[in-house]
């Protein structure tokens, strides 16, 4: 079940968390009234684990941080430099890209593209690409990105194609689940069992990530 830690009433644990990042971002009392929903029980399992999205999971890791990104977002890209620095620190962090195109045409076509890539093998490279184009995005950016990341073109387009069901499926839940946690905005992320709205630096998740590792 997604909600605060037993031992913290929501008020003591929005400040506790503020408090220990060092900064005004905090967890939104969305994350415990979803806890209410009547998916509430399971929705933090089916938060984590979609067999449709991309995902970084080394082997025996202990926290899950599941982002919630625009290709477009200016946060989401700094926000990016500090997953890759605290993937590269901690080899114990799993990452899951939830996708949620809010800015329009160009980021819903950045992120089926970015999901269809999988396919192939190239997530993590075209997520790279795409995370350091500048400005907004057009189709001939995507492309030029996907090209950089060296995806096989006509494989793209026919993974778009195939597995349309599956990706239009999952931009689907991952726009309920935000709308459900009461999300804003992009970035943000569930840090184990909490919401962390907003970007933050490396050291800001890493102490989110050492936060939600303390036994309830």
């Amino acid at each position: 079940m997604i909600r605060y830690r037993r031992r913290l009433g929501r008020a003591s644990f929005v400040a506790a968390l503020a408090l220990a990042l060092g900064t005004g971002a905090m967890a939104s009392p969305a994350l415990a009234a979803a806890a209410g929903t009547p998916e509430g029980p399971g929705m933090l399992k089916a938060l984590q684990n979609d067999a449709a999205l991309p995902s970084v999971t080394p082997p025996g890791y202990d926290v899950t941080v599941v982002v919630f990104s625009d290709y477009q977002c200016p946060y989401c890209r700094k926000l990016h430099g500090a997953l890759k620095e605290v993937l590269r620190q901690d080899r114990k962090v799993r990452v899951v890209y939830r996708d949620w195109p809010i800015f329009g045409t160009a980021s819903v076509e950045a992120a089926r593209s970015a999901m269809a890539a999988r396919y192939q093998g190239k997530h993590a490279a075209f997520n790279d690409a795409l995370m350091a184009t500048s400005g907004r995005l057009d189709s001939p950016a995507i492309q030029s990105a996907a090209q950089r990341a060296g995806l096989d073109m006509r494989r793209l387009k026919a993974d778009l194609a195939t597995h349309k069901a599956e990706i239009d499926g999952a931009l689907a839940r991952t726009a309920h689940y935000a709308e459900a946690l009461g999300i804003a905005g992009t970035p943000a992320m569930v840090v184990g069992s909490y919401l962390l709205p907003g970007a933050a630096t490396a050291e800001m998740l890493g102490k989110a990530i050492a936060i939600a590792r303390k036994p309830a």
